[in-house]
Formats: C-alpha cells, structure tokens, sequence
C-alpha cells in the first residue's frame, strides 16, 4: 500500500502546489512560526477548493504556547470545529487536527471527547502534543478508545529519525484502529527510510520554498516569506514511489 504524503501548510496558494505535485492531504494551519495554530474560515475554503479530491485537515488550536487548556479555549475550539463543518458540508473531505493535554502531560480525556464530538463523521487526529505524554502506548490505546483515528508523532522529542524503533513499535499498535503519521524532520532525503524502517502508512511536512519578491522593500520587512514549494512535495513523491 502507498504511503499517504500530507502537506501542512498555511500559504494562499499552497493548496493548489501541493495537489498538483501529488500530496494526498493537507494540514490548514495558521502560525507555523509558533507550532500552528487554528486558521481563518476563508483560507480553509480557499484549500478545499484549490485542492479539490484532497482530505483537507484543519488544526484546532485556540493559541501558541502549551497544551492545557482552559475551558473558554475549549469553548473556542469546539465553535471553531462547528463552524468549518457547516461552512464546508458536502464540499470537502474534512478532517480536524488537536490536541490537548492536562497538567501533568496526560491526554486530557474530557477535553478530547468534547472536540471529537464536535467533529462529527469528520476522522479526528492527534496532533504532535503526543510526543509530550510520558506513557505513549498507553496514550494510544486511550485515544482509540476515544475516537482518534490519526496520531501524528515524532515519537519524542526533536526529529523522527531519533526515535525510529519507538514510531515503528507505534505503528503496530495502532494497527487499523489509529494510524501513525510520522512528522517532524520529514525530508525528501530521509522520507523512504522513516517509511522502511517504522512501516508508516503516512508522513507529514511542511515542503518550504522561499519567495524573494523583486524590487526594494518598503520598510517594514525584506519581503520574504516561506511558500510551499511543489518541487519539494513531488521530490517527496517520488522518494517514495509515488
């Protein structure tokens, strides 16, 4: 079966690059600078339908910083969740990325359970606050036990490649009830080797391209900003046999 290649995103135009180069979903964020955070209605209107056929993942995230939240956040988030649904019904393959975790660094079931309910059918992921739970098999069978049908991991701290044999030993867990989706430091020079070495069925990155824009800037900045570079996503493909 092919690995699943998932593009995060959060660039007007970014969409229709990475359809085009083959990706087969996308995570719509806003704030990458600072870890995502949730994106505004017009841009996830806007990916679906630049990338028409692809599953569109929305992040749910309420703010930068740590994963407790306070139940105003929660509030936020479950709107948020409510308002794309009915914004995009009918219209795309919708799904919702979150995560949120108690003081102690536990998922938080209660919080969880509220946004999956939110959700709908829409499949609900596990984004990368997972790799901060001290007791990860037991954290995914709670997650499954949940709802979660997508963990996206690291498996620790820092890159992928630092934690191989714990995201391979993920993957056999999971199963068919919660897939792994292996991201952080995903490159097209490493992508083929994270898939043999964990049997990951998806990996996720960002595939930055940088715009200079011609002409002297106005002050305020030199005008440069990270794009998502459809040569980086079709590298990417084909590292993998796609």
């Amino acid at each position: 079966m092919d690995t699943l290649v998932e593009i995060c995103l959060e660039d007007v135009g970014g969409a229709a690059a990475a359809a085009a180069a083959g990706a087969d979903a996308l995570e719509v964020c806003a704030g990458l600078a600072d870890g995502g955070t949730t994106p505004t209605l017009g841009f996830v209107r806007h990916c679906a339908a630049a990338g028409p056929g692809l599953e569109v993942r929305v992040l749910v995230r309420a703010r930068p910083g740590d994963f407790v939240h306070s139940p105003a956040e929660v509030d936020v988030m479950v709107a948020d969740i409510e308002a794309v649904r009915e914004a995009l019904a009918g219209s795309a393959r919708l799904g919702f990325v979150v995560g949120t975790l108690t003081p102690d660094g536990d998922v938080d079931a209660a919080v969880v359970r509220r946004l999956v309910a939110a959700s709908g059918d829409a499949p609900v992921t596990f984004h990368k606050a997972f790799d901060s739970v001290p007791d990860k098999p037991s954290a995914l069978a709670q997650l499954a036990d949940l709802g979660v049908s997508r963990v996206l991991t690291s498996g620790g701290p820092g890159p992928a490649l630092d934690h191989l044999p714990a995201l391979a030993d993920l993957v056999r867990r999971g199963g068919e009830d919660v897939r792994i989706a292996v991201g952080g430091g995903v490159r097209p020079a490493n992508a083929a080797r994270v898939v043999a070495e964990t049997g990951a069925r998806e990996v996720h990155l960002r595939a930055p391209g940088t715009v200079v824009p011609a002409g002297s800037s106005a002050g305020y900045d030199d005008g440069r900003r990270s794009v998502t570079s459809a040569e980086v996503v079709a590298e990417v493909m084909s590292a993998l046999g796609r």
